[in-house]
């Protein structure tokens, strides 16, 4: 991720921690009138995390990107205040932007609007789910930056060219260990947030759409969207990863978990664990945790196939169907929450009523 936040740093966060940040006068001076040399001899990545400026070394050899006098601008006393603010802010723009490009593409050409309709979907869910987002997700960057600090440090196992790869072939094997790495510690983290003293505090928030929309991927509480996120940071650090491959992998994931939420189920797959398994999940809570695959969850005993009635269109839309769903989910929630605090109000059954 050090090459997104070298493209941040350079045309966003230079300038403007440099001007939230100003340093003295006389440094301010001396940075203006030195600028050039300075440039020379640092990064834009690490000019803010050193009180020296350091030789000039890019974040990837295929992108280069020469930083500008305002990279030199901040000053020593500033720096680990800046260097948070900035790796947080970026993480958090470039997360808001790929939820909100696949959220609304997903919304907008995938989503059955007529979900809106079930006797479960909330008034305003959408603008709820969010709102969610937009609150969790500052918070959640915050404890994110420290990962990508190490990273710009060096202390992870990037690597750049193919050819410093472990061996050739681990180019290519690189992704689907990756995937099966991060499947079964969100497995074991997402099941423990289902513990009865965790579930209520921490990922309940989540489990407040019953029939979620593509905007309800990210619509978490911040530490449990945290938490989730663990093991996608923590790869790198014990795995070499290839840093082109980390960006696209971190794009893939905020895709994935934007379309396992778009309710259409395409995929009737034993293998993967796609939206209709996600479904069952939120539909009944207590089944099918993993984010791939279904083998955790079939290891796990916590597999629930998808009703067959979800890979047709009339009849996973049918008044009979969301009946029959609506009420084993409110047997379910009783169990796991008690009463039902989510506000249906009369919208869905007078929609509902209008349109069936």
């Amino acid at each position: 991720m050090d090459i997104v936040l070298e493209i941040f740093d350079t045309f966003i966060f230079d300038r403007l921690y440099a001007q939230l940040l100003p340093a003295a006068a006389a440094a301010a001076a001396a940075s203006s009138s030195g600028a050039q040399n300075a440039v020379k001899d640092a990064t834009s990545t690490f000019s803010s995390m050193r009180e020296v400026p350091t030789p000039y070394q890019a974040a990837s050899q295929f992108l280069q990107l020469e930083p500008s006098a305002w990279a030199y601008m901040t000053p020593a006393g500033h720096v680990l205040l800046a260097v948070l603010l900035r790796k947080a802010n970026s993480i958090r723009i470039f997360g808001l932007v790929v939820y909100f490009v696949f959220a609304a593409l997903s919304y907008l050409f995938i989503f059955d609007h007529a979900t809106f309709t079930h006797p479960k979907y909330l008034r305003n869910q959408v603008r709820l789910e969010i709102r969610q987002t937009m609150i969790s997700m500052p918070i959640m960057a915050i404890f994110t930056a420290p990962f990508f600090v190490a990273e710009v440090r060096g202390h992870a196992k990037l690597y750049d060219a193919p050819s410093d790869a472990p061996f050739a072939l681990y180019n290519f094997l690189q992704i689907p260990f990756f995937i099966c790495f991060t499947d079964l510690l969100i497995y074991w983290i997402h099941r423990g947030l289902h513990h009865p003293k965790i579930y209520r505090t921490l990922h309940k928030a989540h489990h407040k759409w019953i029939m979620p929309t593509p905007f309800a991927s990210h619509a978490f509480h911040p530490m449990d969207g945290f938490a989730q996120s663990v093991p996608y940071h923590l790869f790198p650090f014990i795995f070499p990863l290839q840093k082109f491959a980390y960006v696209a992998l971190f794009v893939f994931i905020n895709m994935w978990t934007v379309f396992i939420h778009d309710g259409e189920y395409v995929a009737n797959s034993p293998i993967i664990n796609g939206a209709a398994c996600h479904t069952m999940h939120h539909l009944y809570f207590n089944y099918n945790y993993g984010q791939f695959t279904t083998l955790w969850d079939r290891l796990g005993g916590s597999y629930r196939k998808p009703n067959d009635e979800l890979f047709s269109r009339e009849s996973k839309m049918s008044k009979q169907e969301w009946e029959r769903q609506a009420k084993e989910m409110e047997t379910i929630v009783k169990e796991v929450e008690g009463d039902d605090d989510r506000s249906y109000g009369d919208e869905a059954k007078r929609i509902q009523k209008k349109v069936l």
